[in-house]
């Protein structure tokens, strides 16, 4: 090679080697990345990034499996693909484009979720064993970030804690709204969402939309933060068909607040109706369904139909047939879909009365029930055993929680003891291991007594709860004092009690003490064995007596 090539080969190569590397290209130096970083943050096809190790698993937010939606966690879905574990590494990540119907699979300790729709994706592979070396640097000054993302992060927010609900957002996506004011359906949902103040303690959300089939776009445990909702919500496409909303919301009663999808115990389930017009089909029926599952349904309505149309609507009172109450406050009305920002303040106001929610509170969540226990000699150890079997048996129905059902009880001869009273324990597995360790009393039996005692010292500070009150009376004999006026008492304390007979129990004590109608509240079995038929019986009428009491 001649002297004169030696310059410009060598004004080549320094060129070269002076070039910045590009993330992705062969000996680059990768991105340090935290654990949330997802793959929409970042703004290449393909790109080599580091991973910091020790990530909490639980709160890696992944959908799909193999190809992800951009929305996941990039080192959520490599630990999850195997690429690298939860000590981090190095991993290539490759933009491809969006898709449908992102699957769930649990792998490598996550539980990735389903997604109906994104508009972009990736995947992952190991990253070169070259770039892990080049990277030391990267991973010590990458540490630091990681914890002020961590800081920052909406996985984090516990959102508006006096705002607790799980809220469906049945939105209309039929051909009679169309696409412009679908999209500004859209912009009021996410206007809404983002006052509602989505948090991991305060309000989650889904969306459903309803079209000629319903489809659910994502569940309450999708997103807990208001920036991926609204991410989510944006990705919505609109599917066009009838409304058939009545199909829509009776799918949403009954599939969509399950604890697998996400729905919290305790919390008042809401569904929230957008009808742009009227329903192509029949909505009583889905607003039936929708109060039996314990929701409350909300209808915002927009452009009602003007004298004109209302020839062609199948039901002009389907607001009232279709919402939790026909008092005004579940329905809510908009003239159209332009300049719709003054009513989301509002709607947002009635989505957050916790107290106004009464479709949530069944017979299994909205009652107080104390058991009177015979403890009287002639009952004896082992059947006592019988009648401990029998109150858990019933008490394990209920939804028992510090804002849900509530259990006491107490146990008398001559004398009376609280075993439990309603505010000591606030978990079903608590009440029902307290149940089984009463102790067996021995004694007499003063039944009148002990409903006297009962109604003071056990319903008595419970007189502001907002619960239906029952007291169920098990006894095996004949009381030595009267029963006929503490029942009476009882009675016009707001008290129903069930009372129920065993062996020598006499049947005028039993209907002296029971609410009316008489042959409902009471029940007989002349073995303590017997009882077990009889659960099903009380709870039935402890539901068929709530239920009255809301009409």
């Amino acid at each position: 090679m001649s002297a004169a090539w030696i310059p410009i080969l060598c004004l080549g190569v320094c060129l070269l080697l002076l070039l910045p590397q590009t993330a992705g290209s062969e000996g680059a130096v990768p991105i340090a990345i935290t654990c949330f970083t997802r793959g929409l943050d970042i703004r290449k096809e393909k790109a080599d990034v580091l991973c910091p190790g020790g990530c909490p698993l639980e709160e890696f937010s992944v959908f799909g499996n193999i190809v992800y939606a951009s929305v996941s966690s990039i080192c959520g879905a490599a630990i999850h693909r195997g690429v690298i574990s939860n000590s981090g590494g190095p991993v290539r990540i490759y933009s491809l484009p969006g898709r449908e119907n992102y699957s769930s699979v649990v792998a490598n300790g996550i539980q990735s979720q389903t997604l109906s729709r994104w508009s972009a994706s990736f995947t992952v592979t190991k990253g070169k064993s070259g770039t892990q070396e080049a990277t030391g640097q990267a991973v010590s000054t990458a540490r630091p970030a990681i914890g002020k993302r961590l800081k920052k992060t909406p996985e984090k927010k516990t959102g508006n804690k006096d705002c607790k609900a799980d809220i469906a957002f049945l939105i209309d996506g039929s051909f009679n709204i169309g696409q412009r004011r679908f999209n500004l359906q859209k912009n009021f949902v996410g206007k809404v969402a983002l006052m509602l103040g989505i948090g991991t303690e305060g309000p989650h959300v889904g969306l459903v939309q309803a079209s000629e089939h319903p489809k659910i776009e994502f569940y309450l445990k999708n997103f807990t933060s208001a920036k991926d909702v609204l991410f989510a919500i944006k990705e919505v496409g609109f599917r066009g068909g009838n409304t058939n909303t009545g199909k829509a919301l009776k799918h949403t009663a009954q599939k969509f607040f399950t604890a697998d999808t996400g729905a919290r115990k305790g919390i008042p389930k809401v569904v929230v109706v957008f009808i742009d017009g009227w329903p192509s089909d029949d909505i009583e029926e889905a607003g039936i369904v929708a109060r039996e599952f314990g929701v409350n349904v909300f209808i915002v309505s927009v452009a009602k139909p003007i004298p004109e149309e209302l020839g062609m609507v199948p039901d002009v009172a389907f607001v009232d047939k279709a919402v939790c109450r026909s008092n005004g406050f579940f329905s809510y009305y908009m003239p159209n879909w332009f300049g719709t920002t003054k009513y989301v303040k509002p709607l947002v106001q009635k989505l957050c009365t916790h107290e106004q929610m009464v479709c949530s509170k069944t017979c299994y969540n909205s009652v107080n029930i104390a058991f009177l226990i015979d403890g009287s000699s002639s009952v004896g150890e082992s059947n006592f055993r019988l009648i401990l079997e029998f109150i858990s048996n019933i008490a394990k129905i209920f939804e028992i929680s510090d804002i849900g059902a509530k259990i006491a009880a107490v146990q008398f001869t001559y004398d009376q003891r609280t075993e439990f009273s309603f505010t000591d324990y606030s978990t079903k597995e608590n009440v029902l291991a307290v149940i089984r360790n009463i102790r067996y009393m021995s004694g007499g039996t003063a039944t009148g007594d002990a409903i006297s005692f009962t109604v003071r010292n056990v319903f008595g500070p419970m007189r502001d709860s907002p619960n239906k009150n029952f007291l169920v009376i098990v006894t095996d004999g004949q009381s030595y004092d009267d029963v006929r006026g503490p029942a009476a008492a009882a009675h016009d304390a707001g008290i129903t009690i069930f009372s129920v007979g065993v062996a020598w129990a006499p049947l005028d004590d039993l209907k002296d003490m029971a609410s009316k109608p008489k042959e409902s509240h009471v029940f007989f079995t002349r073995e303590f064995t017997g009882l077990e038929p009889i659960v099903s019986d009380v709870i039935r009428g402890i539901c068929r007596d709530f239920l009255e009491s809301q009409q």
